[in-house]
């Protein structure tokens, strides 16, 4: 008898609890495949103290062939599910396409960043969702500060000003652990005129970390304004530009750097299925199945689950949930192919939720015990080493470093502008220029606005923060994911197709241009990751590779006229934060909704 094949798509919280518990419970039994645009586990609510030179980023990452005994991993974005012939269609990391079938199907796709039609946003904002967001903006944060340094009065206090838009874990993590670490280069490396370097925080919201009990909430606030945090609540904002930020009060920010840290939405691939939704999240029962449907499983962001704790409500998309999901659903799975135990419905009360705010300060209440200072940054950090499955040893190792000595605050320059578009359907890919399934983001930076050094932003509308557990928004009109058949954003099959026959003829395993598009207790299951979308390696016609010849970019052929080093008009030269060449736009800028995780 033929082993039933398992398949889960996405290994964030959700679906990396799913394929660990399933590999201890059949034992080799079935197949089990994990699709994932990467080879880890992103733990992403230490994501704050990759950004703030803390931890390093390897440390909050986990192997997922290493810790996954008899489970298949296959790299790469699920583009197309056929419900009808149990297949499930993907791109590979190299833009290669491939087909997966399945007796039953587990989807824990996560999230993406959430937008709000707000003009400008999409442009000069960047998210925090991904690994290469993280490392963007550490670099982005440290740059400003070294050139601030050398430059006029006024423009030194438009870099040294940062602006964070969403007060909940994600945006508070971020403004407090971002306000130790540039007031630490300063104090080596002081600014003309002693100027500081200006934090701001902004949410829509009455108060910070909205969704926490209000003493912890100001607990938090109290913190971060002594720290120096220029904290505004009720205040968001209404314009980005390159130059700064319009306030929805009026107020005109000089900035160079906005972080987008709103919230998610569920990862638009549930929503080209057809089935019923709810504000943008797969509807299943109790036990993590889609009604009439039971080969098909949902859990983590993107699974609208009834909490049994409170009738008539949803759980909300936060990392605890998506966790315990994970277990349960493989626990359903299994029973359901016969290999073991019995189907139970998901219940499950909060256990509390804790936030650092870097050094010793913290906020926390555990099993509903309100706790600040000394003792809640202890059950913070207790917390996640004892949450991680992986690196413990090596994250407190860091924690003890940075404790006793200064970080290194240099630019490593991995990851640019260009490559972490706030509005991409994969965070957790950066892009790469000419690699193969690369695909042009509505918010991506192409043409004349790409040269931008100050493009490193969360978050404008703390209304959505991820961890909030509010209710998913609706996607907006227009918006990738907005129609309930709407494919996921990307090059659709006979696309992938016809530039895989133009490939032809082209040396092994060297991509070609212009391929396919290509692609953060308790707080948000933000752990959750999208489908990621290939990123492949870089063309060699691209800069650090050495040109092929007699391909595009490669040597020119001789006694052909040589290209002008111009650039043409209107397109500015390479710059650090600047994709090179000039690149052709495949959709027009728009700005999606998005959802809470």
């Amino acid at each position: 008898m033929s082993r039933p094949r398992i398949l889960i798509v996405g290994a964030g919280f959700a679906g990396y609890r799913t394929a660990r518990t399933l590999s201890r419970i059949t034992r080799g039994r079935a197949h089990i495949t994990l699709l994932n645009p990467t080879d880890y586990f992103l733990y992403l609510p230490l994501l704050p103290q990759v950004a703030a030179g803390v931890l390093e980023p390897r440390r909050v990452t986990v192997s997922l062939s290493d810790t996954l005994p008899n489970v298949r991993l296959v790299l790469g974005e699920a583009d197309r599910i056929d419900l009808d012939e149990r297949t499930l269609h993907y791109t590979g990391p190299e833009g290669e396409g491939g087909t997966l079938a399945y007796d039953r199907l587990v989807l824990a796709a996560g999230s993406v960043n959430k937008l709000l039609p707000i003009p400008g946003v999409a442009e000069h904002a960047h998210g925090f969702r991904g690994l290469p967001e993280a490392l963007y903006l550490r670099d982005h944060v440290t740059r400003q500060v070294e050139l601030a340094a050398a430059d006029d009065p006024k423009t030194c206090a438009a870099r040294c000003t940062f602006v964070v838009v969403g007060a909940g874990y994600t945006g508070t993590e971020v403004a407090a652990h971002g306000k130790m670490f540039t007031d630490a280069q300063v104090r080596k490396h002081p600014l003309r005129q002693g100027m500081r370097p200006r934090w701001m925080l902004l949410d829509v919201a009455p108060r910070v970390l909205p969704e926490m009990d209000e003493k912890l909430s100001a607990t938090a606030d109290r913190v971060l304004r002594q720290r120096g945090v220029d904290v505004r609540m009720g205040t968001s904002v209404k314009e980005a530009t390159h130059e700064g930020v319009v306030l929805t009060d009026g107020e005109f920010v000089e900035t160079r750097t906005l972080v987008w840290c709103v919230g998610v939405r569920p990862d638009p691939l549930v929503e080209s299925l057809g089935l019923p939704m709810e504000k943008g999240r797969l509807l299943v029962d109790p036990h993590l199945q889609v009604p009439g449907r039971p080969e098909l499983f949902a859990c983590g962001d993107v699974a609208a689950v009834p909490d049994l704790e409170k009738p008539g409500s949803y759980t909300p998309m936060t990392a605890q949930h998506a966790w315990r999901h994970g277990k349960v659903a493989a626990e359903n799975v299994a029973a359901s192919l016969g290999l073991g135990g019995a189907r139970k419905p998901y219940r499950h009360r909060d256990l509390g939720f804790v936030v650092d705010l870097g050094g010793a300060k913290a906020a926390a209440n555990p099993l509903g015990v309100a706790l600040s200072g000394v003792p809640a940054g202890a059950v913070t950090r207790g917390y996640h080493l004892a949450a991680m499955p992986g690196n413990r040893v090596r994250v407190a190792a860091d924690w003890l470093l940075d404790a006793v000595l200064p970080r290194q605050a240099v630019q490593l320059g991995l990851v640019r502008s260009w490559s972490v578009p706030l509005d991409t359907s994969s965070p957790e890919l950066a892009r790469v220029p000419g690699g193969p399934g690369r695909r042009q983001d509505a918010g991506a930076r192409s043409g004349p606005g790409a040269a931008l050094e100050a493009d490193t932003h969360d978050g404008v509308s703390g209304s959505g923060e991820p961890g909030q557990g509010r209710a998913a928004e609706e996607p907006a009109k227009g918006q990738p994911g907005s129609g309930p058949t709407q494919v996921r954003p990307g090059p659709g099959p006979a696309q992938r197709r016809s530039e895989t026959e133009t490939a032809k003829g082209r040396p092994a395993g060297e991509p070609g241009g212009g391929g396919p598009g290509s692609r953060f207790v308790e707080r948000r299951s933000e752990g959750e990751t999208a489908k990621g979308r290939p990123g492949g390696e870089p063309a060699r016609n691209q800069p650090g590779g050495e040109p092929a010849k007699s391909r595009p970019g490669g040597e020119p052929a001789k006694n052909q006229p040589q290209p002008s080093a111009e650039p043409p008009p209107g397109q500015p030269p390479p710059g650090p934060d600047t994709a090179p060449g000039p690149v052709k736009r495949s959709d027009a800028p728009d700005d999606s909704a998005k959802g809470d995780s």
